[in-house]
């Protein structure tokens, strides 16, 4: 990313904490295409038949985004971690919508049997398994699997060598590939 472009998102950001209401739409211009790529990646990785769009997703985070507007932004990074995490929060939250409405349908009349799919829900109760455990490493998969932040940007944003970053990457895969498969 340009790193002109990332100062103004971090200029905007920093509006955006000090009360000005435009200064969120213009983060979001900024950012969109950034916004619509992640929320593509996890609309990828869903099952077949999974209702939700891209472009509704990315809409459904600006309506929660709006309300974390006194954080203390340090930059871009900063933001797409924490649209990553409120997207995967939207997912679990749709994905529970979901299963709720199949266990009402399993229980019909002629309903056929669910099948078993690792989903975003079991890769949810991993990710809290691993934050109970390693809660560095927890958030290590938070910035590169679901924030989309290349290795340095993680280091950056946690504070942690380059190094250390690697090696809990590494770690945090191995660990939720055991618990989940196929991770």
């Amino acid at each position: 990313m340009d790193t002109a472009v990332s100062a103004n998102v971090t200029h905007w950001l920093r509006r955006w904490r000090d009360g000005s209401d435009e200064a969120l739409a213009e983060v979001t211009r900024l950012v969109y295409a950034d916004l619509r790529r992640l929320a593509a990646h996890y609309l990828r990785d869903e099952q077949p038949g999974h209702t939700l769009q891209a472009t509704a997703l990315v809409h459904e985070l600006y309506l929660r985004v709006r309300s974390v507007q006194d954080v203390d932004w340090k930059g871009r990074g900063q933001f797409i971690a924490v649209a990553a995490q409120t997207m995967r929060r939207i997912l679990i939250d749709h994905a529970r919508k979901r299963r709720a409405v199949k266990r009402d349908a399993r229980h019909a009349p002629g309903a056929a049997p669910a099948s078993i799919a690792v989903d975003v829900l079991d890769v949810d109760r991993a990710l809290q398994k691993l934050a109970a455990a390693y809660p560095r490493h927890a958030a290590i998969v938070e910035l590169r699997f679901f924030g989309g932040l290349t290795t340095p940007e993680v280091a950056e944003a946690l504070g942690l060598s380059l190094r250390t970053t690697e090696r809990d990457w590494q770690f945090a895969r191995a660990w939720l590939h055991h618990e989940v498969g196929g991770f």
